[in-house]
């Protein structure tokens, strides 16, 4: 190596020609380097040539790096190449031995430069964190100074700096004596500390901006997406890596932007990243890094595996899944979970699909069939298929019944379904159109179409309540956004989104689509109270209020889209098209956050591209799976059960006790409070009497939040006030301890004289048959003969073997086996 680069350099030294040095020497981006304008900047990339993209290793922090003209350009240690004069240059890049070159051109360095304020300021000024919402951008500013919010009011902003405080913060005349520059370079005291150096590149681009009059915004040239490289990158504990970040704008251009970015790791424990966009690894695992500018976020993932690559030693792909997920497995060195038995899988598909617990018929059933000749896959599909209602079976009628009276109480919650907002008679007329959709199995791209389609009275037509729950345009804006495409657009309504790419204006404009949804009050029903009607009016439009302009009806990341009838309905068309990826990636992703107990994407109702899936494969397989097959809700339930994912053990392996974000061993999941008081009901042999509700509704059956139960008020029943899965909290407290612990209602069943243990004594059962009987009533399962044995010892040890069976029951509605799904 070393005689080539002597070789190289007398060739030169000769012919008067550039170092010619070998081509596969070192890998540099960007070979070539364009540099318009006084404070334009570009990061040097270096890394080994010819490595698989997201192994390469960075080889930045190592290199030295010379240019060959410093009146044209100079470089700094991490790779910063900057302008200093009109002409071309050579940036010389070395590690070790090995040598690459760069070109340089640089063009319009001036004297006197124009800044551009939208370009330039604004990006310094966010880099710097001035306009954050902890500093100037706060409600009332700080210091008497305020800023809009990520700058998003860049006129107000100008004004703020150059007119307000009798034009003090400014000095035109002498621009390094602005108190803009002297707070936060710490020349004068600043309650924010230092933000800015002096000399540095952002404080000679304001120092030159403030010479030049200080500016204020011209047109807009919105950045439309950003390049983050590398996108991926793998490796061990320890590697780093520098960052590079290009804006696309939405002429085409595209600028290095590294300087002005801002970056954030999403985790800590795994990855460093500094203000300058350079990457330290710390951990295991895959987390991201954030970059935002200007309004667009996008994420660099480094995965680092757990272990070496996992060998999968058993797995057997069930479907689709699978393959993407052993990918994922092997990429991350984890070993997953062997598969479940079949008691637990038959117990946790029931309460998954249906919310109750098998009989013990039905368990002795699926166990006998062990003995056929089928595959463990194919009894277990064939039992999928029975509890969803998709074969024929003695028990299909109670199993659709069921269905649809747990999958309506989880979206009755979402859709917020209560007699407080709707009235009683409203209340039900939505409780029985979920109910409905959910029995025959409604496409959901037509449930979804139907409900912000709503109109008519809200006691006869179950989709009107929507919009009276939701009663304003910007709140049914954000609910129908959050619920049905996964995006949080609450923060847009004031401001640009932190996280996201939605501005105010994309906010209004999707607000725009209910402008002309309106109610009005009838007396047809007036014995059941006032009745509310949902109109569409020819006129009503909603207003951008910082600008004050009128917006038209736009769908989000679309063009303008309206119908001449009802504006909605061209919303429910772009919503629920195939096309629409949001919508199918939002439904998946909130699926398999019921069945795998975490979304790909976490909270599930947020997805963006700061938030990226922990499996991105994955997660459009499913969307695309479920476009496929038109939107049907029972199938892409099914294919998640089938799965052998969906049916690992939920005990940790050694090899993946770490893990809890890639499913390697399934999440056990705590019951929610309804399946919970009817698997007591049902263990217990007793029924729960709801208030006017005929004995014999299940809890999982109730249409209202309003019921004063205190056992659904302490398990956290929620009361339908947010659009929220985290309304529902998953996490036990001491309450819910001390209530199944020594609470009267569990006592009290347990104890009933039409109650299981009277039942069971009553009929003069065997020890061995009332245990067995407990056992099957409460963990779905047969004791083993190790537990057996041990309650013959604790039948001993009592008076009566009713007070025995009692606390064995109380024992078993206890145990972590009765109350999770796992």
């Amino acid at each position: 190596m070393l005689f080539r680069l002597l070789l190289a350099l007398l060739v030169s030294t000769v012919y008067g020609m550039k170092p010619v040095f070998s081509a596969d020497a070192l890998s540099v981006i960007p070979r070539e380097v364009v540099l318009k304008g006084n404070f334009a900047q570009t990061q040097l990339l270096v890394t080994h040539p010819g490595a698989e993209a997201t192994r390469a290793a960075d080889l930045t922090s190592q290199a030295e790096f010379a240019t060959s003209n410093e009146q044209v350009a100079v470089v700094t240690a991490a790779g910063r190449v900057i302008p200093r004069g009109d002409g071309t240059a050579t940036i010389t890049v070395k590690v070790g031995e090995r040598v690459q070159s760069v070109n340089v051109v640089v063009t319009d360095v001036v004297a006197e430069p124009v800044v551009n304020y939208l370009e330039q300021v604004r990006p310094a000024l966010y880099k710097a964190g001035c306009n954050m919402g902890a500093c100037h951008a706060a409600q009332h500013g700080q210091g008497g100074f305020k800023l809009s919010v990520f700058g998003f009011d860049p006129a107000e902003d100008r004004t703020a700096m150059v007119r307000e405080a009798v034009g003090r913060r400014v000095n035109l005349l002498e621009p390094t004596a602005s108190l803009l520059l002297q707070k936060p370079t710490m020349q004068i005291p600043h309650g924010g500390g230092r933000r800015l150096d002096r000399g540095s590149r952002d404080y000679e681009m304001l120092v030159a901006w403030i010479r030049g009059g200080a500016p204020g915004p011209g047109t807009e040239r919105p950045v439309s997406r950003l390049i983050v490289t590398p996108a991926q990158r793998n490796g061990e504990p320890g590697l780093t890596q520098q960052l590079r970040v290009e804006a696309v704008y939405s002429d085409g251009q595209t600028r290095d932007v590294t300087a002005w970015a801002k970056f954030d790791s999403m985790d800590e424990g795994l990855v460093n990243v500094s203000r300058e966009g350079f990457c330290k690894v710390t951990g295991r695992g895959q987390a991201p890094v954030m970059v935002r500018f200007e309004g667009q976020a996008e994420i660099a993932m480094f995965v680092i595996p757990y272990g070496p690559p996992a060998q999968l030693e058993g797995w057997v792909d069930h479907n689709a899944i699978d393959t993407l997920a052993a990918n994922k497995f092997r990429e991350l060195g984890i070993e997953p979970s062997p598969l479940c038995d079949d008691t637990t899988f038959l117990r946790r598909i029931f309460l998954d699909a249906t919310g109750t617990l098998p009989t013990r018929a039905e368990i002795e059933e699926f166990l006998a069939s062990a003995n056929d000749t089928t595959s463990v896959l194919e009894r277990r599909t064939h039992w999928i298929d029975r509890v969803l209602g998709l074969v024929d079976s003695p028990r299909r009628g109670l199993y659709t019944e069921r269905y649809a009276a747990y999958w309506t109480l989880k979206w009755s919650d979402l859709l917020r379904n209560s007699s407080r907002e709707l009235q009683e008679t409203g209340m039900w007329a939505l409780h029985n159109w979920i109910k409905g959709a959910f029995r025959a199995n409604v496409p959901f791209d037509k449930f979804v179409s139907e409900l912000v389609q709503g109109k008519g009275s809200s006691y006869s037509n179950g989709p009107a309540n929507y919009f009276i729950v939701n009663s304003t345009p910007q709140v049914l804006a954000e609910s129908t956004s959050q619920l049905f495409l996964g995006t949080r657009l609450t923060c847009a309504q004031c401001h640009h989104h932190p996280f996201e790419k939605y501005s105010q204006d994309d906010y209004y404009s999707f607000a725009a689509f209910f402008a002309r949804t309106g109610l009005k009050s009838s007396q047809e029903f007036g014995l059941f109270g006032l009745e509310r009607v949902v109109v569409i009016r020819t006129g009503g439009e909603v207003h951008q209020p910082r600008t004050g302009q009128r917006m038209a009806p736009k769908p989000l990341d679309a063009g303008p889209v309206d119908h001449p009838l009802d504006r909605r309905i061209a919303l429910a068309q772009w919503m629920t098209s195939p096309k629409n990826a949001a919508f199918s990636r939002a439904t998946v992703n909130r699926y398999v956050g019921f069945l795998l107990g975490r979304g790909l994407v976490e909270p599930v109702d947020d997805l963006r591209a700061s938030n990226p899936p922990t499996n991105p494969a994955l997660l459009q397989l499913l969307a695309d799976d479920f476009v496929a097959h038109n939107f049907d809700l029972k199938h892409l339930i099914r294919t998640i059960m089938v799965s052998r994912l969906y049916q690992l053990d939920s005990q940790p392996t050694p090899q993946n006790v770490a893990d809890s974000r890639f499913y390697s061993h399934f999440e056990v999941k705590r019951l929610a409070a309804e399946p919970l008081l009817d698997a007591i009901d049902d263990a217990a042999g007793t029924q729960t009497k709801f208030q006017s509700l005929p004995l014999g509704t299940r809890a999982i059956e109730i249409p209202d939040a309003e019921y004063p139960d205190y056992f659904l008020n302490t398990f956290a029943k929620p009361r339908r006030v947010s659009v929220c899965e985290c309304e529902r909290s998953p996490d036990a407290n001491l309450a819910q301890a001390l209530h199944t612990l020594n609470g009267d209602v569990i006592a009290t069943k347990i104890a009933a004289s039409t109650g299981r243990v009277e039942k069971l004594l009553s009929e003069k059962k065997s020890h061995a048959e009332i245990v067995t009987d407990l056992y099957f009533a409460t963990l779905s399962r047969p004791p083993s003969s190790a537990e057996l044995s041990a309650t013959e010892r604790l039948l001993t040890e009592y008076t009566t073997p009713k007070e025995c069976y009692e606390d064995l029951l109380w024992a078993l509605i206890n145990s972590k086996g009765f109350l999770f799904v796992r």
